[in-house]
């Protein structure tokens, strides 16, 4: 072994000083790195030793099939929910984080953290992920940055509670103008079903949270949903037993089954159907008739039949004892809406659909009825010799009379069941040539014409000497008409606007850029509906669209029902007559802005989140400050959220909810 010079002892105290200086120097770079808090340093930092986990995967191409099976009676059911709502593919981490800052106390409420936020979503497998940080939104056609979409903004602090509606009212199907249980007690009357009209909550209106039913799952898929449901969405077994006799549902293990029967179709809609098309041809499902009104609808599957002939029905009925029969029908994918004829005319414009199925008062039927248009009636008067449906039937055929109604046909079915088919007036003259004026002719004395919270008519109402009936479908869906509010050239031009910038934004960038499972997507509402282009350009899917036309906003309803849609009038500021979970996409597109001087964006995000189903997705389309005051609210809710293209927020809300 060699011994070491004299020289080498020497520069063994100079290599070992050296290779402190640098082990220190090195020290206190990394220590600066780290503590240095300005904004370049942090980037360093978060770029060099973090990396997205996650990526925001291709949204479903036009056409995809549902990667979810489409289950049957006896199938293993998906992942449930747990008692509580919280999901059970969650993570436990993510669920103590949730109960974390669910309990911890603020002044305008607990902050809910980003954090907790982003590690929530409650996503299934069959839906593509959103991801608030920039590598899940780095994806090829999603921009989600700050120069446009207002970047990571932080999770607005609010203290989300669960609603408590008080008794008699089930906290999951919680409708606050429907269960206003205060307003309903303080009725003077209800005669003519006061108590079954919207009574929303004054100031301050609700901000809580509905809780999920527990074993909540997502819906069957369509069409098969049609026919079958998950009992746990809906578990409402009263009509099982109340309405056995006629085959409107059953139970069948997991799901409640729809045979497709009714009060007057006991052997089936379907050939109810046929049969009304066979003693009247000229009705021409899908072509000269597209759009039904369904009173008193049961669980509407006269409606969620016609939609084999092409025909959209909008099916409503009043929340009652027969218990959650609009809300089967949503969850089958079928149109529906909660509504009662009582003392207050139906949100919908005059004039509005080709055929009236069944119901009464027939002067508000008639209203919205258009004229040409066709009024079925089915009901035991019609085919029964007793003294009490005998009354009726007389009592039915002088008031058609009066109003102008002329009988088309009337016949049985070989089961005995009857039905009559009555035709509104296409011109004035028989109202003209009455001998009595009885019921009179509407005027401008009568009152105001727009139909949110207005009185029932107690007129005739027409305008009849400017109406067509439409033209066939499909042409009428891109038709101007003449017959519509607010009539002129530049209505022309915005018509034609709307209907091309959809037509292309669709599919160019929401089938293309949005982070959307379009094939798991049935139940869609547009809330500021405009002209009905977004449901026009969506009218080759499989899905059906809710045309919103704001109060307060342009008239342009009437041009909806003109194309073949459907809608409502309604305020965004009070909640909509639909139960909890019944949509899988909200749309929005510049509401936001006019909408929140008049009411809270807290409140408006409590009633999306209300309407929404989990792990479905609301989608704002508006001004970069709209965007950036709406996406720290949807955060605190745990929603998903990513900015495509500087202007359109896509969120997808999770199973999350208050404390759990």
């Amino acid at each position: 072994m060699a011994v070491p010079t004299s020289d080498q002892r020497k520069r063994r105290p100079f290599l070992l000083s050296l290779s402190l200086f640098l082990l220190v120097s090195a020290l206190l770079a990394l220590a600066f790195l780290f503590l240095d808090p300005s904004a370049q340093s942090l980037s360093v930092l978060s770029s060099r030793l973090t990396a997205p986990t996650t990526t925001l995967a291709p949204p479903a191409a036009p056409g995809e099939r549902n990667p979810t099976p489409i289950p049957a009676p006896g199938d293993t059911p998906p992942p449930a929910v747990v008692a509580g709502g919280v999901e059970a593919w969650e993570s436990a981490d993510a669920t103590e984080k949730a109960e974390e800052t669910a309990s911890r106390p603020d002044d305008t409420a607990a902050a809910v953290n980003a954090d907790a936020a982003a590690g929530e979503g409650g996503g299934s497998s069959e839906s593509p992920r959103l991801d608030a940080d920039k590598g899940a939104a780095a994806t090829e056609g999603v921009a989600d940055d700050d120069g446009g979409g207002g970047g990571d903004e932080p999770a607005a602090k609010v203290r989300w509670e669960t609603c408590r509606p008080g008794r008699g009212v089930s906290a999951a199907d919680y409708i606050p103008c429907l269960d206003n249980m205060r307003a309903i007690k303080a009725l003077r009357s209800r005669r003519h079903m006061e108590h079954r009209e919207r009574h929303c909550p004054v100031a301050p209106r609700p901000r809580c949270l509905v809780r999920v039913p527990s074993g909540y799952r997502p819906p069957v898929p369509w069409p098969r949903s049609r026919d079958m449901i998950w009992y746990n969405n809906v578990p409402h077994p009263k009509l099982v037993e109340y309405k056995k006799d006629q085959n409107w549902v059953t139970k069948s293990g997991d799901y409640l089954v729809f045979p497709g029967g009714g009060t007057q179709f006991k052997t089936g809609v379907t050939r109810y159907i046929q049969f009304i098309e066979q003693i009247m041809p000229t009705i021409q499902w899908g072509t000269h008739t597209k759009t039904v009104l369904d009173v008193g609808c049961g669980v509407a599957s006269f409606g969620g039949y016609l939609l084999d002939r092409n025909v959209i029905t909008m099916s409503f009925a009043p929340k009652d004892e027969h218990e959650a029969q609009i809300q089967f029908a949503l969850e089958r994918g079928i149109p529906a809406f909660l509504a009662v004829i009582g003392t207050q005319k139906l949100p919908f414009p005059d004039e509005a659909f080709d055929v009236v199925h069944c119901g009464k008062p027939l002067l508000e039927l008639n209203r919205v009825l258009r004229p040409g248009g066709y009024y079925i009636w089915s009901a035991t008067p019609v085919y029964r010799q007793e003294k009490r449906d005998q009354d009726d039937w007389n009592a039915m055929v002088k008031l058609t009379k009066s109003i102008c109604w002329r009988t088309v046909v009337k016949s049985e079915d070989s089961n005995g069941i009857g039905v009559v088919v009555y035709q509104k007036p296409a011109s004035n003259s028989c109202y003209l040539e009455r001998r009595t004026n009885e019921p009179p002719m509407c005027s401008k004395k009568d009152g105001p014409r727009f139909p949110w919270y207005a009185p029932l008519d107690t007129c005739i109402s027409s305008s009849i000497e400017k109406s067509s009936w439409p033209l066939p479908w499909p042409e009428r869906l891109n038709a101007r008409y003449l017959n519509v509010p607010d009539d002129s050239s530049s209505t022309d031009e915005k018509f034609d606007v709307d209907t091309k910038y959809w037509k292309h934004a669709i599919s160019e960038i929401y089938y293309n850029d949005f982070p959307v499972n379009w094939s798991s997507t049935r139940n869609v509402m547009d809330m500021n509906a405009g002209y009905g282009g977004f449901a026009a350009a969506l009218v080759d899917k499989p899905l059906w669209v809710m045309n919103v036309v704001p109060v307060g906003q342009p008239n342009t309803l009437p041009v909806i029902f003109n194309r073949g849609l459907i809608g409502v009038y309604h305020d965004w500021c009070e909640s909509f007559n639909t139960y909890p979970r019944t949509y899988d996409l909200l749309h929005m597109s510049y509401l936001l802005g006019s909408l929140t001087n008049r009411c809270d964006i807290m409140e408006v995000a409590a009633e999306i989140d209300r309407i929404l189903r989990p792990d479905r997705w609301f989608v704002l389309r508006d001004t970069t400050e709209m965007i950036k005051k709406m996406r720290p609210v949807l955060k605190s809710l745990h929603y998903e959220t990513v900015v495509v293209k500087q202007q359109f927020l896509v969120a997808k809300k999770g199973f999350w909810r208050p404390g759990k």
